[in-house]
């Protein structure tokens, strides 16, 4: 049946490698992990089955344009597919939700963080459910590249959901990553499988280039092949918008693409580069996830990828259609310094973490959080703050209880006894209620739901169901803002202090792995033997050859990369002028003290939530010794900051 189901919806007759087990076992009812290659077609092991099974399949995605591209190519095979995301309109992710309810899609896909969205999770928890699909799923691993706390909460998700069946699918594992992801779905060994990560038709170049002949290097690379669809890569924003200025100074057809850029620009570019007409697209790792373009031939990494799994990642997207394509890095170590600056980070101070259990303690028996609030409070950045939550979720101090949002609103489309007229008997009677129980302003209601349950006994789940039934048939345009999370706190609670020191340590250690993560890519690098068998081999797969006979090592161009120059550090008193104006800034607008940790973020130019409320960026300090490690510059201002300073912020 898989064969006359690929022929018959797909149009292909045979499938890749590994595809055929794992369609295969979903189709027996059993749960399976897919660890393909970038391009190897991992989309259709999920995208077959779902034909066949009962009810809807929910696939976590973690990029838009990735879902952009993989549901442009379902509706062209007549497949039913939706997704539900951020740049979608009220009517356009209601009618998404319609078709589901009705049956009349197979898949939809959404974002691990629209899960989190109280109204969503109301609507997907009353749709049946067959399976789901966990894209980019080494995010499920704290030892995996691009860990993503939320990704965490998706088995929960799942048996909250019923969900019979679960694919998991990467393309960049290591053994110890798959083996955590299999014990987090309860997926057997026997329900792996990987087709290994040697790709024949990758040609890997590794180049000793020192800083200030990059351009020159890269200008006489792109040379070789004018009009060969070709990705650089680096790792800032601003870097990318500079050199593909520069190329284009230089007569090379090339545009910028990073995350920074207007949507519609970063969308045009894309377009340009799929369809052909511009051949260089200089990126950071925001291009690509989404770039389902066969015949990339060649991928330039003009900065240092932050880790073997980036690396790998990034290479994938070369040479598709399995015809020969050129994969060149041009090394030096003058960007380490800034990888691992990004790590640290990161990473929180042991205050704000001691601030947030502070908050929790205070909150007794049940703690309703806003994320943004708490961050600026705690001086944790997002992710981290996200993080630490789910450590103290693992750790049994908090149970995740709901989510709401703070501030609701509507507007009435149709006159008030039009509305009611509508409904009759005991509907009419509550949405009478509703209306009475809520603030209104000029046009806007507001409703207080806790008056509404101490008249009416209706609960405020109700009350918001009925809120979304009317937007539904435009009769109110809804609005909703502030994303609180609920969680029941644990009692008797251990010792903060100690709690605080042990989750700082974590952030310690995970901090570390990230740091040891560079290391090892400079060490593949340098590999003397054969890149394409060292990368394999990183990845568990020894089914690659020794030598490949089609890279720099095994040409006997094997590179040895220079260390980088110590930089020199500044003296006390140009220290002091830099740091000072910020300690006067937390002194006036936070009454936080400066603490050696934030001023080496601000000196590194690292920003935090404190740093971002007082406009540091604006001070003369900000990002002034970049380039200088992180952790030179800590001891710097450990040893720098005096107590009168410090007292002072």
């Amino acid at each position: 049946m898989p064969r006359q189901l690929l022929k018959q919806h797909f149009g292909f007759d045979q499938f890749r490698p590994g595809q055929e087990p794992v369609i295969q076992r979903l189709l027996d009812g059993n749960s399976a992990v897919a660890i393909f290659p970038t391009g190897s077609g991992k989309s259709l092991c999920y995208q077959l089955p779902a034909l066949t099974l009962p009810h809807l399949t929910l696939v976590i995605s973690p990029l838009l344009a990735l879902m952009q591209d993989q549901l442009a190519f379902l509706r062209r095979r007549g497949i039913p597919a939706a997704a539900i995301d951020s740049s979608q309109s009220f009517e356009q992710s209601r009618d998404v939700m319609q078709q589901a309810q009705r049956g009349e899609l197979k898949i939809l896909m959404v974002s691990v963080e629209r899960l989190k969205n109280e109204r969503f999770r109301r609507f997907i928890s009353q749709v049946p459910l067959s399976m789901l699909v966990v894209d980019e799923a080494h995010c499920i691993s704290e030892w995996g590249h691009n860990f993503r706390p939320d990704y965490l909460k998706l088995p929960d998700y799942r048996r909250w959901l019923k969900i019979p069946q679960v694919l998991l699918l990467t393309a960049t594992a290591t053994p110890r990553v798959i083996e955590d992801m299999c014990a987090r779905f309860e997926i057997p060994e026997s329900g792996v499988e990987t087709t290994g990560f040697y790709r024949p038709n990758l040609d890997l170049t590794v180049r000793a280039v020192s800083g200030a002949q990059k351009r020159t290097a890269l200008l006489d690379a792109l040379a070789a092949a004018p009009e060969a669809p070709t990705i650089v890569y680096v790792t800032q924003q601003a870097s990318a918008d500079d050199l593909a200025q520069w190329l284009s100074q230089h007569g090379v057809a090339a545009q910028a693409y990073h995350a920074g850029m207007d949507h519609d620009k970063r969308g045009a570019c894309q377009q340009a580069f799929m369809a052909g007409r511009l051949p260089v697209v200089v990126a950071t790792i925001a291009f690509g996830m989404g770039v389902d373009k066969a015949d990339i031939r060649r991928v330039i990494h003009f900065d240092l990828p932050k880790s073997v799994e980036n690396y790998s990642q990034e290479i994938g997207r070369a040479g598709r259609d399995g015809q020969l394509s050129h994969c060149l890095l041009l090394a030096d170590t003058s960007n380490r310094t800034l990888l691992e600056n990004f790590v640290f980070g990161d990473t929180p101070e042991l205050s704000g973490i001691q601030m947030v259990l502070d908050s929790l303690a205070e909150a007794g028996a049940q703690w309703e959080l806003m994320p943004n609030s708490l961050s600026t409070l705690s001086n944790i950045r997002q992710l981290p703050l996200r993080t630490l939550l789910v450590y103290l979720e693992m750790a049994g101090i908090i149970e995740p209880q709901y989510s709401y949002f703070a501030e609701i609103k509507f507007k009435l489309l149709v006159e008030e006894a039009s509305l009611l007229t509508r409904f009759e008997g005991e509907r009419q009677q509550f949405l009478r209620a509703l209306l009475q129980h809520s603030h209104k302003a000029r046009t806007w209601y507001q409703p207080e739901f806790d008056a509404l349950h101490a008249q009416y006994g209706s609960d405020r789940n109700r009350a918001m169901t009925a809120l979304e039934y009317l937007a539904q048939q435009h009769l109110v345009e809804l609005q909703t803002r502030q994303m609180t999370e609920v969680f029941r706190v644990r009692s008797p609670l251990p010792d903060l202090p100690s709690l605080a020191t042990q989750l700082h340590q974590q952030f310690i250690d995970k901090q570390q792995q990230e740091v040891a993560r560079i290391d090892q890519m400079l060490l593949l690098l340098q590999e003397p033997v054969c890149l394409s068998h060292a990368l394999a081999r990183y990845f568990g797969d020894t089914q690659a050859p020794e030598r490949c006979n089609h890279c720099s090592a095994c040409r006997g161009e094997a590179t040895a990369l220079p260390q980088p120059q110590p930089v020199a550090m500044p003296d006390a008193e140009q220290l002091q002028r830099w740091i000072t104006p910020l300690a006067d800034k937390l002194q006036q607008g936070l009454q936080h003290p400066l603490t050696p940790e934030l001023a080496a973020r601000f000196l590194s130019g690292l920003p935090t939530p404190w740093l971002t409320k007082v406009r540091a960026r604006q001070l003369a300090g900000f990002g002034a010794l970049e380039n200088h490690p992180f952790r030179d510059l800590l001891t710097l201002c450990q040893a720098t900051l005096t107590p009168e300073l410090a007292r002072q912020g």
